[in-house]
């Protein structure tokens, strides 16, 4: 089974209207960091997940 939580992020991301600066900021990450999340090479930790998905007014279950 394949997750694709970085482009679930990225998806909802955009859907929102914003930048992975943006969106980097509002969840106190670096870009560079945030940029490895959305590209699957980051693996983000579960309060990282939480905060993205807070910040997006979304569920964490959904970027799964």
């Amino acid at each position: 089974m394949e997750l694709n939580i970085g482009k679930n992020i990225k998806r909802f991301r955009k859907s929102a209207g914003l930048t992975q600066e943006k969106l980097a900021h509002k969840v106190d990450l670096t870009l560079r960091y945030f940029q490895h999340v959305e590209s699957g090479t980051g693996i983000p930790t579960i309060m990282t997940l939480m905060k993205i998905a807070k910040a997006l007014g979304r569920n964490i279950k959904d970027f799964f």
